[in-house]
């Protein structure tokens, strides 16, 4: 056994008994090793039930393998983990390698300098970019740049409908905007809830401001937000997509009482399930909850799927897509251990053994050439059109909350709020983020 070997013997006793000490008090934070002053590269993601096995399977096959180091995995809760990398970073005890959301999530580390540029690392192995879907590996990329890999699978926002209820007031499924105001007419003359919207939490009512303005003006439009160009809210695609959203809510296409439904506690899930309501605009882990908590509604085969509809005359692609694009793993600046981050960014995210661990988990991995696979699985319809959707897509937005600064979400979505429930209308609404 060489020197080597015997290191990464010891490495693995000692990261088994933390491991067993982070189960054992199932608590965030550092399962040991610190960050960055160590010969282990140290790899913090969040705490996920499903995903950090995943995880520690994919590090225990690099440690057997790697020629450079070990990596060391620490978790923490989802508010902690933000806390505790915003203090981290830039300081002796960051990690080497941190999950983050891409955009302007990470443009604030990027920025500070504390974020390395992957993009030479990408250049000298092809083979590891034409991995990825491209869409989803610009959700990393900032002036042309690559921040970040991607880690896990794509979860893009998707309009869900109930089959038996469109069926019943006549409804066809809409592929326009014009015909989505057709359809909340007949639901509402049918005795249904056109759309239903959680509204008591506004970042379901973001994904109606993000699609619209998106088949309005087309990304450039938010990614001059996003930039903070000058006039960035002030354009005028904003105020024409938000007054056709108003529209649509005093139209009822929400109903009158979706300010006191919740997503977390299943309400606007239960809404479209038990036949109250046509739509439901959601991220595509609606599917894994629906199978959750209403399997019989799932097997009957009335729960539907489809892209967001386009805009007639509008500027963006009816292909593009809003939500989560991926997590991704970024490469701090000061890490002292790049070699073996490399390394584990080269070998192990696009490992068949990881990839298939994501598949088996739900996940839908933003790979090439996975689909045959995707569609042998139990859910094969509904993750093979995810796939689909964002292998296509001319562009994935980031949702706008994980893009833009935590300050100016926390004040997007407090006018967001105030809009849905019409306290402010359509130019109150620009005014007050233009300011």
């Amino acid at each position: 056994m060489n020197s080597r070997r015997l290191t990464r013997v010891a490495a693995s006793a000692t990261s088994l008994v933390l491991i067993g000490s982070m189960a054992a008090c199932g608590s965030s934070g550092p399962g040991g090793g610190g960050g960055g002053g160590g010969d282990t590269a140290q790899i913090w993601a969040l705490q996920d039930s499903a995903l950090q096995p995943i995880l520690e399977g994919s590090m225990e096959r690099f440690n057997e393998q790697s020629e450079t180091g070990d990596a060391e995995l620490t978790t923490f809760g989802n508010d902690p983990y933000k806390q505790r990398l915003r203090i981290a970073i830039g300081s002796p005890d960051a990690p080497d390698l941190f999950f983050n959301w891409g955009g302007g999530n990470l443009k604030e580390y990027v920025d500070a300098g504390e974020v390395d540029d992957l993009t030479p690392l990408l250049d000298e192995n092809p083979e590891l970019r034409d991995a990825f879907l491209p869409s989803v590996l610009a959700g990393a990329e900032l002036d042309g740049k690559n921040y970040g890999l991607p880690m896990r699978g794509m979860q893009p926002v998707i309009l869900y409908y109930n089959q038996a209820v469109l069926d019943e007031a006549g409804v066809s499924v809409p592929t326009t905007w014009d015909e989505l105001l057709t359809a909340v007419d007949q639901l509402k003359a049918a005795g249904k809830t056109p759309i239903a919207l959680a509204g008591n939490q506004p970042w379901t009512e973001l994904m109606w401001a993000e699609y619209v303005l998106d088949r309005v003006g087309g990304p450039q439009v938010f990614q001059n937000i996003r930039d903070d160009a000058e006039g960035g809210w002030s354009q005028p695609e904003v105020l024409e997509a938000m007054t056709m959203l108003q529209e649509l809510i005093q139209r009822g296409g929400f109903g009158t009482d979706f300010a006191s439904v919740g997503y977390d506690v299943g309400g606007a899930s239960t809404i479209l399930a038990q036949g109250d309501a046509g739509f439901h605009l959601m991220g595509s882990w609606e599917y894994t909850n629906q199978l959750g908590q209403s399997p019989d509604f799932v097997n009957s085969g009335d729960l539907g799927w489809t892209v967001f509809p386009a805009i007639e005359g509008g500027e963006g692609d009816p292909s593009n897509l809003v939500g989560n694009v991926s997590n991704f793993y970024s490469l701090t600046s000061d890490s002292n251990n790049k070699e073996t981050a490399q390394e584990y960014l080269e070998t192990q995210l696009t490992n068949e053994e990881y990839i298939n661990d994501l598949i088996e988990a739900g996940d839908v991995p933003p790979i090439e050439g996975i689909r045959d696979q995707l569609a042998a699985t139990e859910n094969g319809d509904h993750a093979t059109f995810v796939y689909d959707a964002a292998r296509d897509a001319n562009n994935f937005q980031l949702s706008w909350d994980q893009d833009l600064t935590s300050d100016e979400a926390t004040e997007m979505l407090e006018q967001l709020s105030q809009f849905f429930l019409g306290e402010v209308d359509a130019q109150g609404f620009v005014d007050a983020l233009a300011d």
